[in-house]
């Protein structure tokens, strides 16, 4: 009984877990790779919640609850969560509507949209449904995060440059920033110092890839401003000294609704990087990733940052690689770069109070150029344009409707391509090549050759109500075309996975008009569990268990030897098709 309680227990808790089995030369690492990480966890926490419309403390609190829950839920042993630049725009786009330019009532909505992706993410893990981010397919994610990088780079521009904020999206922040460049309404010093920050982090990314650039150009600026004292630059300013207290943030029942499509967003989004990045992680050290988990340990770091006063956290593709290049071995890391945090903020926090706006601007705009992904696009458009539209769609529903109705909408047109390839799937008409195995499409080998009599007819798709007469139509226009009178279809049913009760029904009535034409319907190779469905409609003994064979080659001998015991008055008897070498497949 104790150990299946230890069991669940680890199962649930696998940092707990760790603990139990830590090792004493793993410490020094985790101590040293923990303090690297906290040094690029603040700087980039404050950007990401600034780049949210969040004062900058709103991001540490967000890393501390998102290091601290993973440290204790997360299945991997080395990730990283926090506030994440992809998430930023989505953040912006749910809260900005419903802050009406309040800073706390920004946070206050904030922290419930981290609950609600939070819940959304644990109930999916409980449930066992972690399959749901397959629905993110790689077109809508290169188009996400395309739009998202426009967006961050245009959003952050402002600060960048010193100039007064732009408006909420990318098509109505673009002429106020225009205007303003052409009319000079910029800060000549916070532009200089924004420009020689990110040239900085781009500079020690290409020539130290392992120092921590991001810290450097930060602290950088901040001495710079400091020493020098600069006009129009705008610094992070007080912020509230302390560690925050969990509570639940005041908002009110209609403000949930209106975050509720947010909310989704955020969590199909953070669990499809989180998802990507611990596959990538498994593959690296051999464990077998459990996604179901990390959706747990995902939600919980969202509930505990959405508690912190923080802002919705996910995976990070860029801060995880930072911990394992200092040496981390375990969670402990992440508790220790936590600590770190925490320290600042209770006995320092004035240490932040001189950083430049426009230095963490860089970072944004840093951030956004490593996410983009135009050469994914370009490979989608030489491999299968109908994906490359999808992808080009959702980028522009991201920059033109905003974040969360143009995920919404490339989701809905990629399920859409899929119904559609399903409604109207491939099929074809199959014939013997000389001296090659199986059954080929004669549409693609002029040569093959049909069994006089027999029509061979292969559908590459389930049957259902909405493809079912479409099936039909095809099936007829095949018999019309038919180079000899037909007196016999087989269905080559292997790509065949699945018939609904509406097609079952319909195809019991296409037997029936085929057998008031003298034709017999046959199946070949359909899949036992096909099989059992039309079983369990009260159908199967409609076509007869006669007319099904194991392989297509034992249908067609079976047509060639009732052709010759029951040859049609003027139809000569068919010659028997060449024996194949072991089993005949429908190929292409």
């Amino acid at each position: 009984m104790n150990r299946h309680l230890s069991g669940h227990v680890a199962h649930l808790f696998p940092g707990i877990a760790l603990l139990t089995h830590y090792r004493r030369a793993w410490l020094s690492r985790d101590l040293y790779a923990g303090i690297a990480l906290s040094a690029v966890l603040v700087p980039v926490g404050m950007s990401y919640a600034q780049a949210a419309g969040l004062p900058a403390v709103t991001g540490l609190h967000a890393s501390i609850a998102a290091l601290l829950a993973y440290a204790l839920l997360g299945p991997s042993r080395i990730l990283v969560l926090g506030p994440d630049s992809a998430l930023a725009a989505l953040i912006a786009g749910a809260i900005a509507p419903l802050a009406d330019h309040d800073p706390q009532r920004a946070i206050a909505l904030a922290g419930a949209l981290a609950l609600s992706a939070g819940t959304i993410c644990i109930l999916l893990g409980t449930l066992r449904l972690g399959f749901v981010t397959d629905l993110l397919s790689r077109p809508i994610q290169y188009g996400y995060l395309n739009g998202i990088a426009i967006a961050l780079a245009i959003g952050r521009l402002p600060e960048l440059l010193g100039m007064p904020a732009a408006g909420g999206d990318v098509f109505s922040s673009v002429p106020p920033i225009v205007h303003a460049l052409a009319e000079g309404r910029f800060s000549t010093n916070a532009a200089l110092l924004g420009s020689g920050a990110l040239a900085t982090i781009f500079l020690m990314k290409r020539v130290m890839p392992r120092a921590p650039g991001v810290l450097i150009a930060v602290l950088a600026a901040t001495v710079v401003a400091h020493v020098w004292p600069l006009h129009g630059i705008a610094t992070v300013g007080t912020l509230p000294a302390g560690a925050p207290v969990p509570h639940l943030p005041v908002v009110s029942v209609a403000d949930l609704g209106a975050l509720a499509s947010g909310a989704v967003a955020v969590a199909l989004v953070s669990f499809a990087d989180i998802s990507m990045l611990s596959r990538a992680l498994s593959a690296r050290s051999g464990e077998t990733p459990d996604r179901n988990q990390e959706l747990v340990a995902l939600g919980a770091a969202n509930l505990l940052a959405g508690m912190m006063q923080g802002c919705a956290v996910s995976s990070s593709a860029s801060r995880t690689p930072v911990a394992i290049a200092a040496g981390a071995q375990s969670q402990v890391t992440n508790l220790v770069a936590a600590a770190c945090i925490a320290i600042l903020l209770v006995a320092a926090p004035t240490l932040l109070t001189g950083v430049p706006r426009a230095a963490l601007a860089a970072v944004v705009m840093y951030a956004a150029f490593g996410i983009a992904d135009v050469r994914s696009v370009v490979r989608l458009y030489r491999m299968r344009r109908g994906e490359c539209l999808i992808a080009v769609l959702c980028f522009a529903g991201v920059i033109g409707i905003g974040v969360v109705p143009g995920i919404l909408l490339a989701s809905a047109l990629s399920l859409l391509s899929f119904v559609w390839r399903a409604w109207h799937p491939y099929d074809a008409v199959l014939g013997r090549l000389a001296g090659v195995r199986g059954y080929h499409d004669i549409a693609r080998h002029p040569d093959a050759v049909q069994t006089p009599g027999l029509l061979l007819f292969r559908w590459d798709a389930p049957l259902f109500y909405a493809n079912v007469e479409i099936f039909c139509e095809h099936l007829h226009a095949a018999i019309v075309s038919s180079a000899s009178p037909v007196t016999r279809i087989v269905i080559a049913a292997e790509p065949v996975t699945d018939i609904d009760v509406s097609a079952a029904d319909r195809l019991v009535a296409l037997c029936e008009e085929l057998r008031a034409q003298t034709i017999a319907l046959d199946f070949a190779e359909m899949k036992g569990p096909v099989k059992d469905r039309l079983r369990a409609y009260g159908l199967f003994d409609a076509f007869g268990p006669a007319s099904f064979f194991p392989t297509v080659t034992d249908a067609v001998a079976h047509h060639v030897r009732r052709q010759r015991e029951h040859p049609r008055d003027g139809e000569p008897a068919a010659r028997p098709a060449p024996p194949p070498a072991g089993r005949d497949r429908a190929d292409g």
